[in-house]
């Protein structure tokens, strides 16, 4: 068994508590909190503030090659689009490994230690298939594995280019031709101790009604967390309405997607009646602020959807930053700008966001908690940074949430075992293999 001793720890309340020891099982559990103790002799210390792991709820890790490489010009998500398809071509399932991997390994140094990744690139060029179908998702897995992470891959049905549009050449790579196919594709991935299988349905633009019924009885039958990207866009809205008469928010609920297992991923532009539904049927939304500011989508409203019964998460989506703290002060400040009003989400509930209801909305129930029985994900965030320092441990909370950044975090465990320490990953140099990754994958002829 080994012992934890942390300086300041999170447990859920309302505050940080001092002298808390955590102790940590064989197979990676934590198997007892104490608060309010001296240190053991035998305890390694954790200073700062320690969290439970943090969970990033949506994630395309090719996204990561193109930060950076998208900002000239006037533009939208629709034009930005475009330039991320340019590296979805590029990729096989060597370099989708190695940027993966450098991807994921930025993460866990972040303090993220589970992220759900909206998995659509699925084939080779032109949609042909590999001899072994789910060579891109195992890249993934395997990836996820070398650096220490827990991972929720959302396998993804992608059939449509847009709605009753065939898809272009780079969205070939996405479709497998049908729903059955998606779902025997699907079905022969195979979970691991640090990674489980979910479904994700990519958009009401992406996929039939028909086979949104199909994708969401699929993930029912399989007892998994089931995803969709929505109303990230005023003119998927039109569309859909055009089409169906219905939102997407509406459409997903007619055909059998909304439910305590579902997350709705951005939901920028919802309507009351949508906002009803999500929280009716107690779903969880994932808002991704960085990057709905950098493609332009616009300010999505938390807090309707909380008060409706809406579950809020958090994600880093396209990668334009990956800083889960940046994430969490954004769904309250960006709807400062918008309402005029502050304090509608305390440090407290955005923690809440952070940590358990990310791992809840990706299927890892009991996970991103200081509690005994809960795998043991520890982050501990530095609060003597230049951003940090000067807080008390009453502050402490409120300092770490909106002045704190990935780079204040100095130790990550997952399932017990030091995965970052002091700042450093302890198996791979992150900054050099993304340089190389990114750089073999965009900037070779």
């Amino acid at each position: 068994m080994q012992s934890y001793w942390c300086d300041l720890a999170w447990l859920g309340g309302d505050t940080a508590l001092a002298g808390v020891l955590v102790e940590v099982d064989s197979v990676g559990s934590i198997s007892s909190v104490t608060e309010g103790v001296a240190r053991p002799s035998d305890a390694y210390r954790l200073p700062g503030l320690t969290l439970p792991g943090m969970a990033n709820t949506h994630s395309h890790a090719f996204h990561r090659a193109v930060r950076g490489r998208t900002q000239a010009g006037i533009g939208s998500f629709w034009t930005w689009r475009e330039q991320m398809y340019e590296a979805a071509a590029r990729l096989d399932p060597d370099s989708y490994f190695r940027l993966a991997r450098a991807t994921y390994g930025e993460m866990v140094l972040a303090g993220i230690t589970c992220v759900g990744e909206f998995h659509y690139v699925h084939h080779g060029p032109g949609g042909v298939r590999y001899g072994n179908p789910n060579a891109m998702g195992e890249a993934l897995v395997a990836a996820a594995a070398e650096v220490g992470l827990r991972l929720t891959l959302l396998d993804t049905c992608y059939l449509h280019g847009g709605i009753g549009v065939e898809p272009n050449e780079v969205q070939m790579r996405f479709s497998d031709g049908d729903g059955s196919s998606w779902a025997s594709r699907a079905s022969a991935m195979k979970a691991t101790d640090l990674c489980r299988v979910g479904a994700a349905i990519h958009s009401v633009r992406a996929v039939d009604p028909a086979t949104i019924e199909l994708v969401a009885a699929w993930a029912q039958h399989h007892g998994v967390p089931l995803h969709a990207h929505v109303s990230e866009q005023p003119a998927e809205n039109d569309q859909c309405l055009a089409a169906h008469g219905l939102t997407p928010v509406a459409l997903l609920a007619a055909r059998g997607a909304l439910e305590a297992s579902f997350t709705a991923v951005h939901v920028t532009h919802a309507t009351e009646g949508d906002i009803g539904l999500l929280g009716g049927s107690g779903s969880t939304v994932c808002i991704c602020p960085t990057t709905e500011r950098d493609l332009a989508d616009g300010i999505g409203r938390a807090r309707a959807l909380r008060d409706a019964g809406a579950t809020l998460a958090l994600g880093t989506d396209s990668h334009a930053v990956i800083d889960i703290f940046e994430e969490a002060r954004a769904v309250e400040l960006d709807e400062r700008l918008a309402s005029l009003v502050r304090g509608s989400h305390d440090a407290p509930s955005l923690l809440r966001a952070a940590t358990s209801h990310g791992y809840e909305s990706l299927g890892w129930v009991g996970g991103g908690l200081l509690r005994p029985g809960a795998p043991a994900d520890l982050v501990s965030v530095r609060l003597d940074s230049v951003r940090t320092a000067g807080c008390s441990p009453a502050t402490a909370l409120e300092t770490v949430v909106f002045a704190a950044t990935a780079a204040d975090v100095h130790n990550v465990l997952v399932g017990g075992e030091v995965v970052v320490s002091d700042g450093r990953h302890r198996s791979i140099d992150v900054a050099a293999e993304l340089a190389a990754a990114i750089g073999d994958l965009m900037d070779s002829a």
